[in-house]
């Protein structure tokens, strides 16, 4: 993502800033919440109260710099921002903010902003109270070491109950909220309270200014103008400009060519001491040269210990991207490789598809992740794309003793060779208002879950499931919008792979395989899966002058079959009365056509018809 940057023109004569910060002057924190809470809202109103960014250039959701994210109201990267707060004791004290995405997808965000800061601001709505990602975000902090100070938003709305929000906190998550800061984000009421309790509440980060250097690569972009840029978090000695580091993983060496702190705007300064975060350019060429969680020290008098770092995002997700025109198949490798370069969390690969041409295999943290990836490919570079059917990593236990990794369901090998099939398993949990308990119970006993926990919190239930992966990628967010009418919240996480019995079905369009329709299914529903798709591909293939025969198979053997029947000439029409014999010779004459055509006929299949076969769930 290319941030909002400064115009370096105006910053060339900006004074450097030359006194360090003290550390007890310092306060590092990230905002923590279920999606649509109010985090953006309530970083808006904290920059705009402190003054960090002149009113003129006040907007909302100031830090989500994507258009993508402001249309959808959501944060998909995690933005920081440095503000200075004079506070009621007399001392100007340095806030650096970090505000996280909510969404479950994004979590991998949230969990490496978590590691730069010492707190949380736990933002809940009153009107909604702690929900799926509330809780997720909250154990990803408390994991972290972090204080958290727990904030009620839209106390301003009439359905807000602020007291029974507190009462649910402690409640559910087991933190003290009897001194929660109630506000109201959108209008701005409660806000220096927050900006109080940050500065007396939050501790102060801890650091050694005479230690060898020892920084945190907390996140890095693609600038255009200044190659990558690299967000980091030190924690012991000094980083100036000029001097030599070196990143601990990948043993790299780079010169620093220019440190800046985020207003949210680039602004120059000569060094960054202990608790401080800020950015750095060093003339490195592609994101992928800097891994996040790395340690940064200097060349010569550098730190023995790296950090602990984090896990690397594993994408759970893959699915084809394939050119509409495939004249655009460059233009589309182009498009992967610039956004790559500002998104190292999603991997690619090029593949080839008897129904579709060339295209990519690409891995995603999730399907919003995917819809981002999609959305952006087709605004940014104007690019008409095919989606093909989501699929999950399978692990593929051969014969021999080995096991395979299964990304495409197109290249499962021969079953022959298989002793077991082994598929991704969730822990999803999901909060529901009690009149829509049954109706969510029944939607994950369809998709092969397994109840662990049921429990109230309040006047809503709190489900706990086990759930396959390959069950939950495509639409079972939707469903569960739809027959919860959008008050269910769900969160996830990945909880390791189990035997199943698993099977791979395939669909025959006029007795040849459309790969990108493969799908790999569970034995028992593979048939009424198998007849529900080819009943709609039915619908969805235009009638040609042949019959075509619609199946689906697994291995050999025919499940489901429907046959669209041939459009008909009428090749009698030039006949006026006359013998019989002239017709039928005529009809023979077509038909006979016809099963030449069937046999080399090729059926064109419109490219809507690969993801609306696929949404075959009612």
């Amino acid at each position: 993502m290319t941030r909002p940057r400064a115009a370096l023109t105006g910053l060339k004569n900006l004074p450097y800033r030359r006194i360090m910060t003290e550390l007890s002057l310092i306060r590092n924190f990230s905002i923590v919440a279920h999606i649509d809470h109010g985090k953006s809202t309530l970083a808006d109103r904290l920059i705009q109260l402190t003054g960090t960014v002149a009113q003129r250039d006040m907007k909302e959701q100031l830090l989500d710099s994507m258009d993508i994210e402001r249309e959808r109201g959501i944060t998909i990267k995690a933005n920081t921002v440095r503000i200075d707060y004079p506070a009621k004791d007399g001392k100007t004290y340095t806030l650096n903010l970090i505000d996280t995405p909510g969404h479950v997808d994004f979590g991998y965000e949230v969990s490496r902003s978590m590691r730069a800061v010492e707190g949380s601001l736990l933002v809940v709505d009153a009107s909604q109270g702690v929900e799926a990602q509330t809780l997720a975000n909250v154990y990803q902090a408390l994991d972290a070491g972090h204080e958290i100070v727990p904030v009620l938003n839209k106390i301003d709305l009439p359905a807000a109950e602020p007291e029974q929000v507190r009462a649910q906190i402690e409640d559910v998550i087991g933190i003290d909220a009897s001194d929660a800061v109630l506000i109201s984000a959108k209008s701005g009421l409660g806000i220096p309270d927050v900006l109080e309790a940050i500065v007396t509440r939050l501790p102060a980060p801890q650091g050694d200014r005479e230690a060898p250097l020892k920084a945190m690569l907390v996140d890095s972009w693609y600038d255009s103008y200044l190659g990558v840029v690299v967000l980091v978090r030190i924690i012991d000695g000094v980083l100036k400009k000029g001097d030599r580091i070196r990143m601990m993983q990948t043993n790299a060496f780079y010169g620093v060519e220019k440190l800046a702190v985020l207003k949210p705007q680039m602004v120059d300064i000569a060094e960054l001491g202990p608790g401080e975060i800020g950015v750095l350019t060093a003339s490195i060429k592609q994101v992928r040269d800097t891994r996040v969680g790395d340690t940064i020290t200097h060349e010569k008098r550098g730190c023995t210990t790296p950090l602990p770092g984090f896990k690397p995002a594993m994408q759970v997700v893959f699915c084809g991207l394939f050119p509409v025109d495939s004249s655009e198949f460059e233009a589309l490798r182009d498009a992967i490789e610039k956004l790559a370069l500002n998104d190292a969390s999603f991997s690619y690969e090029m593949e080839t598809s008897a129904a579709l041409g060339f295209g990519f295999r690409c891995g995603f943290l999730g399907l919003l992740h995917l819809e981002v990836i999609r959305d952006r490919l087709e605004r940014e570079y104007d690019i008409d794309l095919i989606t093909t059917a989501p699929s999950v990593v399978y692990h593929l236990h051969m014969r021999d003793g080995t096991m395979t990794e299964l990304h495409n369901p197109a290249d499962m090998p021969d079953l022959t060779y298989i002793d077991h099939i082994e598929e991704p398993r969730i822990k999803a949990t999901i909060l529901v208002p009690d009149e829509y308990l049954g109706d969510v119970l029944k939607l994950c006993q369809d998709r092969r879950g397994i109840q662990l926990d049921l429990s109230y919190a309040g006047s809503r239930a709190m489900v706990v499931y086990d759930l396959p992966l390959n069950e939950v990628v495509f639409d079972f967010y939707d469903r569960l919008k739809s027959v919860t009418k959008g008050y269910a919240s769900f969160d996830y996480a990945i909880t390791g792979y189990r035997e199943d019995f698993l099977v791979k079905m395939s669909i025959l369009v006029n007795d040849e395989p459309v790969d990108a329709l493969s799908m790999l299914v569970h034995r028992d529903r593979a048939e009424g899966r198998g007849r529900a798709m080819v009943e709609k591909l039915k619908e969805l293939i235009p009638r040609h002058m042949f019959k075509i025969p619609i199946q689906a198979a697994i291995g050999g053997r025919v499940i489901a079959r429907e046959t669209l029947s041939a459009m008909r000439k009428d090749v009698t029409a030039k006949c006026y009365g006359g013998d019989a014999t002239r017709k039928r010779k005529l009809l023979d004459k077509q038909k006979a056509g016809k099963k030449k055509m069937r046999q080399f006929g090729k059926v064109e299949i419109p490219q809507e018809a690969f993801i609306n076969a696929l949404k075959m769930d009612g």
